[in-house]
């Protein structure tokens, strides 16, 4: 049995490395996101073709990020994250050089879009599964973690796109697309070579002892290793058998929804009839980003010591509605900037709490599929959003798809909060999900077992994942 004493030392190394490569990848995403669309309609002039290649990307996204957690459990995140990005580098930078020798026809870009989209998957999914794992072996709290994380990922968020609107207004969307390339190639390095020996391998699905005696076990009866389908069923099953997360899952997923219509209709719309132009879309994102930034600061400081359920619908009641309602009711730009930003400063708060309550009620073992399947389904709406927006204005005008997306957007938030799943977000505070926490125990829930908590006595466990988590 390993003691305090033979526990490895405290190193920020692995958390620092995982952060980093998480802020490469985001930060090319974004970049591609700018520079990709505007290649499309400078080369086809076609709005059609350029939301074509949107979905080309997302749909693949969305599926294979679904289906690949069982693989991220068994081969490890720290191998399908390298492997992954080191694809993801070559289609991308497969884009400008087949341009510029002339071998790009429409067919080809799609085709290199999708493969891009459906290695991004489950590439983000690895290096969000190696975020408990990169806690625990730095002793700190899972919601400074996810905080960090979050700061990460907003932060990237709010250079991305300053960086693409640049690099694309001097150097043209091919420089944008190229930079992608080498984001993908130097997050596969980070994984690859910076991370300590032995980090992001499988997941083991028990204590030693219970792998010994599993083990033992399959070999008298000629059994064989768990299947895939199998292993995508187990993580299915605790996904649907959790009130909470199931709840989480659901309420995300319809806020990802009208967030993908809101950002990609109803806000461009709302410029273009406004009078306010393109230069408020920037500046909307912008007041929204930097205090984003601020919220997911403050999140990883303190956010272990505030009530999670408290925090977290206080969070959505600022950042859902009220940006849909001061569109529709004709504020001049200031007033839209300043909802915009108090907006951003709560949603800061979410994903680290969503994120710390995942990794709290999720085993070890099952936290890649587990992740997997609850991202995916939240994410699935996203496609859709931009779609279902358009036909909205186009049947009843701005203003009341916007009044409508409002009134939705409170009511699957904060009336869904009444609920009493919710209660559950604050009872395992601290803990990280074992093996044993996997199986139905009678009562009210299983009580911390001693040697738990955020500074673990023994040798950490393998990590996984996180959170069916907002874009």
């Amino acid at each position: 049995m390993t003691t305090v004493a033979d526990a490895p030392a405290r190193s920020l190394r692995p958390l620092v490395g995982v952060l980093s490569a998480m802020a490469v990848s985001i930060t090319g995403t974004r970049v591609s996101a700018i520079a990709l669309p505007w290649f499309v309609l400078a080369t086809t002039g076609s709005a059609t073709m350029t939301g074509l290649v949107a979905f080309a990307e997302m749909a693949p996204y969305v599926l294979v990020k679904a289906l690949t957690g069982p693989l991220v459990d068994r081969l490890g995140p720290r191998v399908v994250s390298w492997t992954t990005d080191l694809v993801s580098a070559v289609a991308a930078g497969l884009v400008p050089l087949l341009h510029a020798l002339g071998l790009l026809p429409f067919g080809v870009l799609l085709a290199m879009v999708a493969v891009i989209g459906a290695m991004r998957g489950p590439g983000d999914l690895a290096k969000s599964v190696m975020v408990p794992e990169a806690a625990d072996r730095a002793r700190v709290p899972m919601e400074r973690a996810t905080g960090l994380s979050g700061v990460t990922e907003r932060l990237a968020s709010t250079v991305g796109p300053a960086v693409g609107g640049g690099m694309v207004a001097l150097m043209g969307p091919l420089a944008g697309l190229a930079l992608n390339a080498a984001t993908f190639a130097l997050g596969s390095l980070v994984i690859a070579f910076a991370l300590p020996r032995g980090m992001g391998r499988a997941a083991a699905p028990a204590s030693a002892g219970e792998q010994a005696a599993g083990a033992e076990s399959e070999a008298k009866s000629g059994a064989e290793p768990v299947g895939y389908w199998r292993m995508f069923r187990e993580g299915f099953t605790f996904l649907r058998s959790d009130p909470l997360l199931l709840t989480v899952t659901v309420l995300v997923g319809i806020t990802n929804l009208l967030d993908a219509g809101f950002i990609t209709v109803l806000l461009p719309v709302w410029a273009r009839e406004s009078g306010n132009g393109p230069a408020a879309i920037g500046l909307t994102g912008t007041a929204g980003g930097i205090t984003a930034v601020v919220g997911s600061l403050i999140a990883a400081a303190v956010a272990h010591r505030l009530p999670r359920r408290t925090v977290f619908f206080a969070g959505f009641l600022l950042v859902g509605a009220p940006r849909f309602l001061v569109l529709a009711c004709g504020a001049p730009l200031w007033v839209v900037l300043t909802v915009f930003a108090v907006g951003g400063f709560g949603g800061g708060f979410l994903n680290p709490i969503l994120g710390a309550v995942l990794f709290e009620r999720v085993p070890r073992h099952l936290l890649g599929r587990v992740h997997a399947l609850g991202d995916s389904l939240a994410w699935a709406g996203i496609p859709l959003g931009g779609l279902l927006a358009g036909a909205a204005v186009g049947l009843v005008g701005l203003i009341p798809t916007l009044v409508a997306g409002g009134a939705l957007y409170f009511a699957s938030t904060n009336l869904a909060g009444l609920r009493p799943e919710w209660r559950e977000m604050d009872r395992r505070r601290g803990r990280t999900g074992t093996a044993d926490e996997a199986k139905p125990e009678p009562g009210t829930g299983p009580e911390p077992e001693p040697g738990t908590g955020p500074e673990p006595a023994t040798e950490p466990e393998l990590a996984p994942a996180s959170v069916p988590a907002r874009p």
